[in-house]
C-alpha cells in the first residue's frame, strides 16, 4: 500500500463515517494542528488514517501500514480503536520503545440524551481559575498516565491548562476552594465532544458531586453538539458505574499502549 498525506476534506469524510471513534482525528484536522498519514482505496476515499505526533492515533483497516511513520517519531502513546491499535502495535513493536503499560478493552461511552439536572454550580473555567485548576489537572493526569506533568514540564503543563481555559474547553464546580467537579474537552467537533480528566478532589468524593457535575456538563454540551463521549480504564469500576448511572452507553473499545 502507498502512504499519502491526506487533504483535510479526505480526513473529514473519513471521520464522518465514525464520528465518535474518530472525534480526536477530526478535531485536530479542523484546527490544522495534526500531522497525518493515510491509505486510500481505488475511489480516493480513505481506508485508514493515523495521526502521527506525541500520540499515535490509528483508525480504519490495515493500520499495520503505519509502522514506518510511527517509528520515525517520539510518540509517548498509541491510542484509539482497539483493533486499529493492535494492528499498528503488532507491526511496529520492534521499532518502538518497550511498552511500560498496555491497556486493552477500554470502554468508550457516549450519551445523546440530556440526563436529569445536577443542580450544581458548574461553570466555564476562567483565567482566574488557572491557579486552582493546574494542581487538579496535574493530579488527574498523573492518576491516568502515571506521570507527574509538573515534574516533567511544569511551565508547559500550565500553558496547556491556560490554553484549554482560553478555548472554552474547561469546566469547573468550585466551592470553598475545593474542586467538587471539573472536566476538559480533549476533542470537540460538530458531531461530538470527547471529555477527559473528569475529577473530584479526594476530600469531596463519595458524596455524589461527580455524578451531579457530569450530568450538568452533559446537559450543557448536548445543547451544542449531538453526542458527549469519553473513555475509561477497564478496571475503574467507580467511574464506569458513574457513567452508566447517568445514562451513558458503551459504544466501542479503545486500547492504549504507553511508552
Amino acid at each position: 500500500m502507498t502512504l499519502l498525506e491526506p487533504t483535510e476534506e479526505q480526513v473529514l469524510r473519513f471521520c464522518a463515517r465514525a464520528p465518535v471513534e474518530r472525534v480526536f482525528l477530526e478535531d485536530v484536522a479542523r484546527r490544522g494542528i495534526g500531522q497525518f498519514a493515510a491509505v486510500a482505496g481505488d475511489g480516493g476515499e480513505l481506508d485508514a488514517l493515523c495521526h502521527v505526533g506525541a500520540n499515535l492515533v490509528p483508525s480504519g483497516r490495515g493500520c499495520a501500514v503505519f509502522a514506518g511513520p510511527a517509528s520515525a517519531g517520539r510518540a509517548r502513546m498509541i491510542i484509539g480503536e482497539a483493533g486499529a491499535v493492535t494492528e499498528l502495535w503488532e507491526a511496529a513493536a520492534g521499532r518502538l520503545p518497550g511498552a511500560r503499560e498496555d491497556r486493552p478493552h477500554q470502554p468508550v461511552y457516549a450519551l445523546d440524551e440530556p440526563p436529569a439536572p445536577g443542580d450544581t454550580g458548574l461553570r466555564a473555567a476562567t483565567r482566574d481559575d488557572v491557579g486552582r485548576l493546574v494542581p487538579a489537572c496535574a493530579a488527574a493526569h498523573e492518576l491516568e498516565l502515571g506521570i507527574d506533568p509538573l515534574a516533567r514540564d511544569a511551565e508547559g503543563f500550565r500553558w496547556r491548562t491556560e490554553a484549554q481555559v482560553a478555548e472554552g474547553r474547561s469546566w469547573l464546580w468550585l466551592e470553598d476552594d475545593v474542586v467538587l467537579f471539573k472536566a476538559e474537552a480533549s476533542a470537540w467537533t460538530p458531531q461530538a465532544v470527547q471529555l477527559q480528566q473528569v475529577w473530584v478532589d479526594p476530600e469531596a468524593r463519595g458524596r455524589g458531586y461527580g455524578a451531579r457535575g457530569l450530568r450538568d456538563l452533559c446537559r450543557l454540551l448536548l445543547a451544542q453538539t449531538p453526542v458527549v463521549t469519553l473513555f475509561v480504564r477497564s478496571e475503574n469500576d467507580a467511574a464506569i458505574a458513574l457513567y452508566e448511572a447517568i445514562g451513558m452507553r458503551r459504544v466501542l473499545e479503545y486500547r492504549s499502549i504507553l511508552f
